[in-house]
Formats: C-alpha cells, structure tokens, sequence
C-alpha cells in the first residue's frame, strides 16, 4: 500500500494495493499491523456505513471528550472528504485537509482523533464506509459550520443539503475553548 503524508500532521491518505483481472478486483482494506506501520495505532471499535445522494453534506463533526479516530473510504460512488484540526494550541488549528474518495479509486483518508471530519456527495450517490476508534456518543458530539470563512474548505462546486444540526452548527471561533480539545504533542 501507499501512504501519503498530509500537511496535518496524523492525517493521511491511504492507496491500498488493488489485485485486479477480467473478473473483477481484491484488496486487503485494513490490517491492524499493517496500517499501525503505516502511523494508525489505534485500535477500531465500530464499523459505520451511510448511504446518502448527491449533495448530501455530513459535518463538520467531532466529539470530545471520546475523540474518535475514523478510517474513512466509499465502496461506490464518489465523495469529497475533509479533515479539520480543531484542537486549541495546534501550530495548524483551523487548516484543513480535503481529498476524493471514490469507489473507482479505492483510496481511504485516516482522521485522527481531536480532527472535526465532513464529506460531501459528488456522485449521484455514495456508499461510505468507516471505521472509528472510540462508540459514537451522542451526548459528546459537537459540529463545525461546513462553510466557515475562516477554515475556507474549498468544497465542490454543489448546492448542499444539509442535517438541521450541519446548518446550524457554529463557527469555529463561535466554540467555546473548553468544548474543544487540546492539542499535545
């Protein structure tokens, strides 16, 4: 596989090796060893799958305390995908980091904990897929506004359709500190 770097430090793409033929294809999508060699050491403990159409915006989300990590990729169809570093003291808090995952190029994105994550729907559909490293709590769980001009997340060119929550989440500037997490080294 191929790891690329990002400029978040933690947040990487991921290029598994695809076996393919005239009968179809076979890829490994996660090994636990592997993928710690390749700088995710946490373990998973839920697996997600969401099916949404074209447009559908989800995020920003993060949840703290119970940070989750996410191992991200689309089986079918195409998203744009995005990682924001929201933790207070970071030398890159409020940059962002933003990459294509499609069912046709296999790719996956690794979002840390402590990272707020979104994606938005380029294809007609998608079926994505992730892997978390702590239980969804609903009570923990905050949003970033998708649109904050200050991040300035350059999404595609669509019209979204928004979760009320997602049009009406804060800007970054908007959380209070204490909401966030903290950045350590």
């Amino acid at each position: 596989m191929n790891v690329i770097e990002t400029s978040l430090p933690g947040v990487i793409i991921i290029e598994p090796k695809v076996f393919g033929d005239h009968r179809g294809f076979f890829m490994e999508s996660y090994s636990r060893q592997r993928y710690a060699d390749a700088g995710i050491p946490e373990a998973f403990v839920q697996d997600n799958i969401s099916f949404s159409s074209k447009g559908v915006l989800r995020g920003l989300h993060f949840q703290n305390p119970g940070a989750q990590g996410k191992l991200v990729q689309v089986l079918q169809g195409e998203v744009f995908d995005v990682a924001v570093d929201i933790r207070v003291g970071s030398p890159t808090f409020g940059k962002w980091e933003g990459v294509f995952l499609s069912g046709e190029n296999k790719k996956q994105f690794y979002v840390p904990p402590d990272f707020a994550h979104g994606f938005v729907v380029t294809s007609e559909t998608a079926l994505f897929a992730y892997k978390c490293t702590r239980y969804y709590s609903p009570q923990t769980e905050g949003s970033v506004r998708y649109d904050d001009p200050a991040i300035g997340i350059e999404w595609p060119n669509l019209k979204p359709v928004l979760a009320e929550k997602d049009a009406n989440a804060p800007v970054l500037a908007d959380i209070a500190k204490e909401k966030l997490p903290v950045y350590s080294r």
